[in-house]
């Protein structure tokens, strides 16, 4: 409940000095009479009506609260709000070739990927997201969908090896396009991420990234690594040896991408760059929430005035009735 004109409630103190007048009035009014002791007066009964006498006043008090309630302009609202999300549908495409393992990224590229692609999902509750993972082949680990805690799981089950070796980032591309083009979403999106150069696949990066503008598809492109020689951990029957490798890099093609699909290239050469992209992808595709307050307001003053009328009216009453003897 709220009040129109809350400044009235101010006059509620004049209740006070009311009250301070009403106990000394009463002191006032009170006749002494000295006796030897008062041990037989306390035994005689005391009428109802002498209990009850200073209900009036009470119901006096009572009323002219109720009037200054009423005056005050009491008014009990009724809100509520609708919300309206328009989400995203998100395709990421994840690159788990054998150079993925290197550990130029902690603990290596691969896992790295995995765990902040994790946080950014976890990130996107309202939206659609989906993941195709490529090697010398392509496949859709998940399907766009809603229920993260599934895609996440099937983030922990990705590893090197699950598909033929090479690096098909075409068909992998547009593998990823496939499975958004028919969504009814108005922000279509790919994230990409890889560490090589197209060597495998029947499809270019190129044809695929204008397949996917075809369709209003926008493609973050991120390339993944740093420069220079890198270690690739090689599993032998000695154990894991480390293979050096010089860091081979398409980042003309991935920038390509991204420019014909009207996306955004990075490059990530360590952990925290790789956070730091994925944040920043999050601010540029931002999910769209409509929300709409509405409040609906009616007065309940005279409820209070009546009240107040009921009040007064019982004073009177009782006053030139029932109490009308006592002094």
């Amino acid at each position: 409940m709220t009040f129109l004109n809350p400044e009235y409630l101010f006059l509620l103190l004049l209740l006070l000095p009311m009250i301070i007048w009403y106990i000394r009035e009463i002191h006032r009014s009170e006749a002494s009479l000295q006796i030897s002791s008062v041990q037989t007066l306390k035994d005689l009964p005391r009428t109802r009506r002498m209990k009850f006498r200073h209900l009036p006043f009470i119901l006096r008090l009572l009323a002219i609260s109720m009037l200054i309630l009423a005056i005050a302009r009491p008014q009990s609202s009724n809100n509520w709000r609708t919300e309206n999300t328009e989400g995203i549908d998100i395709m990421m495409a994840l690159d788990i070739s054998g150079t993925m393992q290197a550990e130029d990224l902690r603990p290596s590229r691969l896992e790295a990927a995995k765990t902040v692609a994790s946080e950014f999902i976890l990130s996107r509750p309202n939206d659609n997201i989906g993941l195709v993972v490529f090697a010398g082949e392509s496949f859709t680990q998940c399907p766009l969908t809603i229920d993260h805690g599934v895609l996440i799981n099937l983030f922990s089950g990705i590893r090197y090896g699950l598909i033929e070796d090479g690096t098909a980032i075409g068909l992998g591309l547009a593998n990823a396009v496939s499975r958004i083009r028919d969504s009814k979403a108005k922000s279509k999106v790919i994230i990409l991420l890889t560490d090589g150069s197209n060597n495998r696949g029947d499809i270019a990066p190129i044809t695929s990234a204008e397949i996917a503008k075809t369709f209003g598809i926008r493609v973050y492109a991120i390339g993944v690594g740093s420069y220079g020689v890198i270690n690739i951990p090689i599993q032998t029957p000695f154990g894991v040896r480390y293979q050096q490798e010089e860091t081979q890099f398409d980042e003309k093609t991935l920038k390509d991408i991204a420019d014909i699909t009207g996306g955004k290239y990075f490059r990530a050469t360590n952990n925290n760059k790789l956070r730091a992209i994925y944040q920043e992808i999050d601010q540029l595709e931002k999910t769209k929430i409509s929300v709409k307050e509405f409040s609906n307001k009616s007065e309940t003053y005279f409820i209070f005035a009546l009240l107040a009328f009921l009040l007064f009216f019982a004073e009177i009453l009782i006053r030139n009735t029932w109490m009308k003897t006592l002094p």
